[in-house]
């Protein structure tokens, strides 16, 4: 494995071990409890952390394409989140959550930075670092 995918994994590791710890601190320390759909992008996260860290540990580059297809589904799930947060036609449309309201925003930076837009920046990212370390794999195996 080269020094590239390295990095790459890096990122991604560290992106999801990031953004479960920003879920943690705000459901445990801050007393924020998670909706149906925050829920959702845990399950969907935080084994991320676990699969990245052991591809580390191996030099396992070919997890790519899984972290891929992890992120690629919670991207969908927390760009849907957002949109019932910040997008009346989706939100007056929003499903029952529970206990805890879907529609609900424990935090409003500068009018948009809610944590299920929180939670698709670190996907997103995922998914770009994912996309990069198939790129350099493809490379290896061509050079």
């Amino acid at each position: 494995m080269n020094k590239k995918s390295e990095n790459a994994l890096l990122g991604i590791f560290g992106l999801a071990l990031i953004a479960t710890l920003g879920s943690l601190y705000f459901s445990e320390i801050r007393g924020y409890e998670p909706c149906e759909l925050c829920w959702y992008q845990r399950i969907i996260m935080y084994p991320i952390v676990v699969i990245s860290g052991i591809a580390i540990y191996q030099k396992n580059a070919r997890i790519a394409l899984t972290t891929l297809v992890f992120s690629g589904i919670g991207v969908l799930t927390s760009g849907y989140h957002y949109a019932i947060q910040k997008i009346d036609f989706f939100g007056e449309r929003a499903p029952e959550c529970g206990l805890v309201s879907c529609t609900g925003e424990y935090i409003n930076y500068l009018g948009f930075i809610t944590i299920p837009f929180l939670a698709l920046v670190a996907f997103s990212g995922i998914a770009v670092m994912s996309i990069y370390l198939l790129k350099t794999i493809m490379e290896e195996k061509t050079a």
